[in-house]
């Protein structure tokens, strides 16, 4: 008998410990001396003791006996208990090697729990990285491992899902920064009733309809404006209102993200984060920023002013530094200039150090690449502070004012 099995015949007190097995008390019998010999109640009355949460009796792994549910465990493992038998770490069997979370875990009700560098529903894989690299991937953007709404697993979160259906659960994102459950006004998991019916919730924050507002969208707004003639005056000469970087309300723009100046305008046009690279440099540091677009230098030019007039390498030097990994001079896609890959500008997606790279492969948002609120990078999006998503959709900032 095990160590547990012990400390409950001393809670129940229906028997005493003789070397580590329990002597039972006369009309009392089991492990733990946990069952009467005789039973003063009705089976039906016995039976209704014994179901779960699911009203199934003793979770079908046991019998019950005057409302106490006797596990199955006739081969003397153990491995079934709980008050109603609803913990079977036979689960947690390896097949392989037969051993309880494969040796490298401990098991609990049915599940295991991985030592650090292991992972699996048995604990059978081991992590290729290490925990500080596991660590970094699997911290949010606040600093906290997986939002404090996750385990982290080999630097990846998996979400404390408090769906029932579990396809699209409340909690979400590759940090598990997303709560949907801000979005509504009276949290019920079954209820789909978000941003009081009038926003769209995203990341946990709402974004709401014309003509509402409030963290949830509860208040009608006033405008003597109607819905389409406020768009109209947010959109000026633009294909999207606020040029797809703002919030329209009543005809008037507040563009994202809220307290950043390098996004201004009356309808948001301007973004000067278009002259940054990669980096944060401004214009490749030969030049100002004008409403998104680099004023070079005297010298310099390019979309960042990236690239020098002047050339002190040999035609044979700057090509030889131009020739991509198949040998072909800027994959075929652009002109050398002084060692550097300047890519056709009549195919505008180009781009890369060796024009390699389509930037329609990056995602896209109501119709922008990377939703305008990051750089296309190669075909992935490298989005700039306080945004996140594959698409960079997604504000994890302040909220929106």
């Amino acid at each position: 008998m095990n160590l547990v099995a012990v400390m409950r015949a001393f809670n129940k007190g229906h028997g005493k410990c003789d070397c580590g097995k329990c002597k039972c008390d006369q009309g009392w019998y089991g492990d733990a001396c946990q069952y009467p010999t005789h039973c003063d109640l009705t089976k039906k009355k016995s039976n209704q003791m014994c179901k779960n949460s699911q009203d199934i009796i003793c979770s079908n792994a046991g019998t019950c006996h005057c409302g106490r549910c006797k596990c199955d465990n006739s081969d003397g493992s153990g491995l079934v208990y709980g008050k109603f038998c609803e913990c079977d770490d036979r689960e947690c069997i390896d097949d392989e090697t037969e051993e309880i979370c494969g040796g490298h875990g401990k098991c609990y009700c049915g599940n295991c729990y991985c030592k650090a560098g292991w992972h699996g529903d048995k604990c059978e894989f081991q992590c290729d990285i290490t925990p500080w690299e596991s660590k970094r991937r699997c911290t949010s953007p606040d600093g906290k491992i997986c939002s404090n709404r996750g385990t982290c697993v080999c630097g990846e979160c998996t979400c404390h899902d408090v769906d029932p259906t579990g396809d699209w659960g409340d909690i979400h994102g590759d940090t598990c920064e997303c709560d949907e459950r801000d979005c509504r006004a009276v949290y019920d998991r079954y209820s789909d009733d978000f941003c009081s019916g009038h926003g769209q919730c995203n990341c946990g924050r709402c974004d709401c309809k014309a003509g509402w507002y409030g963290k949830k969208c509860e208040h009608p707004q006033s405008c003597a404006l109607s819905a389409e003639e406020s768009i109209r005056k947010c959109q000026g000469s633009s294909d999207l209102p606020c040029s797809g970087r703002g919030k329209c309300e009543c005809g008037k723009c507040t563009c994202y993200p809220p307290g950043d100046r390098r996004v201004y305008g009356k309808t948001c046009e301007c973004d000067d984060r278009r002259c940054e690279d990669l980096d944060g440099v401004v214009c490749g540091g030969h030049g100002t920023c004008s409403c998104g677009r680099c004023v070079c230098e005297r010298g310099w030019f390019g979309k960042l002013c990236q690239h020098p007039r002047k050339c002190n390498m040999t035609e044979e030097q700057s090509k030889n530094l131009c020739e991509s990994a198949d040998g072909i001079l800027c994959s075929g896609k652009g002109s050398c200039h002084c060692g550097k890959c300047i890519c056709s500008a009549e195919e505008w997606y180009i781009s890369g150090e060796f024009c390699d790279c389509d930037d329609r492969d990056c995602d896209k948002h109501d119709g922008l690449i990377c939703t305008g609120n990051g750089i296309c990078s190669c075909g992935n999006c490298e989005c700039w502070d306080g945004w996140n998503g594959n698409a960079c959709e997604i504000w994890l900032g302040s909220e929106y004012p």
